[in-house]
């Protein structure tokens, strides 16, 4: 299995912006490498695969190359730790468009307390809460351009995301709920 290269995905970009419902929910679970086990059929028609094509493959299948590595980073961090975390991500449709999602990510645990998959929620992010993201993600992209390789990229701009929260007097959580309209999904 093949994967593409950062330029490779850069040159299929369309920049064209897909959306959804905010009655809507693109919903996926994974195992706990991150294989694709379920996706809705929201999450299908939104991405623009179908549930073969997912069914099996990373949920780095629909990866944006403009998303900071680091929101990933510590993302898989947090859940792999048995707690929930919400995010917001740009993500890329099989087409090259984009979409952005405001994500709920929890562990599935078994009757022993094990994590065993995990499970997300995404629905249509408010845009005022985008017109504070965009540029922290931009910012931190810019650091990342500076490093070749995967792990460098998010070993980099990690703690420039951590300095920005420190800054600011707040943690992750406390920042995206600071952003995050109430009707998480309302035209705002």
């Amino acid at each position: 299995m093949s994967f593409e290269t950062r330029a490779e995905r850069m040159s299929h970009l369309t920049g064209h912006e897909r959306t959804f419902e905010p009655s809507e929910i693109i919903v996926s679970k994974t195992d706990t490498k991150g294989r694709i086990t379920y996706a809705n059929q929201v999450f299908q028609r939104v991405a623009g695969y179908t549930e073969a094509e997912l069914l099996g493959k990373p949920h780095s299948i629909v990866r944006h190359p403009d998303m900071p590595r680091c929101v990933f980073k510590y993302l898989w961090d947090t859940i792999a730790a048995g707690r929930e975390v919400f995010a917001y991500v740009l993500n890329r449709s099989k087409c090259g468009d984009h979409y952005w999602v405001f994500a709920h990510v929890t562990p599935t645990f078994d009757h022993h307390n094990r994590i065993i998959s995990y499970h997300s929620s995404r629905r249509v992010p408010c845009r005022k809460a985008l017109s504070t993201i965009i540029p922290i993600y931009q910012s931190l992209m810019g650091v990342e351009k500076r490093h070749a390789n995967p792990q460098d990229q998010w070993k980099a701009s990690l703690p420039v995301l951590v300095d920005t929260l420190t800054k600011a007097g707040v943690s992750y959580d406390e920042f995206i709920f600071s952003i995050t309209d109430q009707n998480v999904g309302a035209a705002a």
